[in-house]
């Protein structure tokens, strides 16, 4: 990982898409500071498309789609996008999975829970669980006391042995039936919405994130970003930048240099 200063005015210059998860790196201690939200305000005011990809629940993509100043979301680490078009006042969205196909999971996925809760003392169900549509969302650390690492691997492996995919955010283990995640989510939501082909516009797009889930981003795009707690965990791919400070500050950090390269 670099030191963000050293992301080139050429290479900021060049940047159209700002894509970044939300807890951890837009947020601070649980919570969504004013400079998060003006940041993303003022990177579409320059002319950005911003887009959140998140681990979060389809319930809050609603209300981020509707609510924040952004051209986006994604959600449920991959399941679904939803964008709001505020003249036609409709949410314009799209799933990784069918309504059939996601009941049918959400049976096994209960079955996996209960599993899950009786094999590891301490783990929790999400307290944003009943807002979800595709996934489980064991919580390890955000209201619970923490567990430790061995347990966290164990609600991993429980999905896995299951058939299921787990992805480990910085607060909760999500789990889901099905090969999508964050990446082929978000190449979707762009080539659906605007237009644009990941692939060749990659040095045209920046992500920034910081926990194990972040990963199949970190490892694609050319210009991704992971704030300072990014350096505390133990990722598969790395960002290519970080920023001098964590979470929220570090999110602010991102956005104010490249508002700097359009000024």
């Amino acid at each position: 990982m670099r030191p963000l200063n050293e992301f080139s005015l050429e290479e900021r210059r060049r940047v159209r898409v700002v894509l970044s998860d939300i807890d951890d790196t837009m947020t601070a201690d649980g919570l969504l500071p004013s400079t998060s939200l003006a940041a993303m305000e003022a990177l579409r005011a320059a002319g950005m498309i911003v887009i959140p990809v998140t681990g979060r629940p389809a319930g809050w993509c609603d209300h981020f789609a509707r609510m924040w100043p952004v051209d986006a979301v994604v959600g449920e680490n991959g399941a679904l996008y939803f964008s709001y078009d505020r003249e036609a006042r409709k949410m314009v969205s799209g799933y990784a999975k069918t309504r059939r196909e996601r009941r049918e999971d959400r049976a096994r996925l209960d079955t996996l829970r209960d599993r899950i809760l009786s094999e590891v003392p301490g783990a929790g169900i999400a307290s944003d669980q009943d807002y979800r549509i595709a996934d489980l969302a064991i919580d390890f650390r955000e209201d619970v006391d923490p567990l430790p690492p061995e347990q966290i691997a164990r609600i991993v492996a429980l999905f896995e042995e299951a058939g299921a995919t787990a992805k480990v955010s910085s607060i909760h283990v999500n789990g889901w039936f099905g090969g999508y995640d964050k990446l082929t989510m978000t190449r979707r939501c762009l080539a659906d919405l605007f237009g644009i082909d990941m692939a060749s516009e990659n040095e045209r797009i920046v992500f920034a994130g910081d926990s194990p889930n972040d990963a199949p981003m970190f490892g694609f795009f050319k210009n991704s970003v992971g704030v300072a707690n990014v350096r505390q965990t133990d990722l598969p791919a790395q960002p290519t930048w970080v920023t001098p400070s964590e979470s929220a500050a570090g999110f602010c950090e991102l956005a104010a240099v490249l508002l700097a390269a359009r000024s």
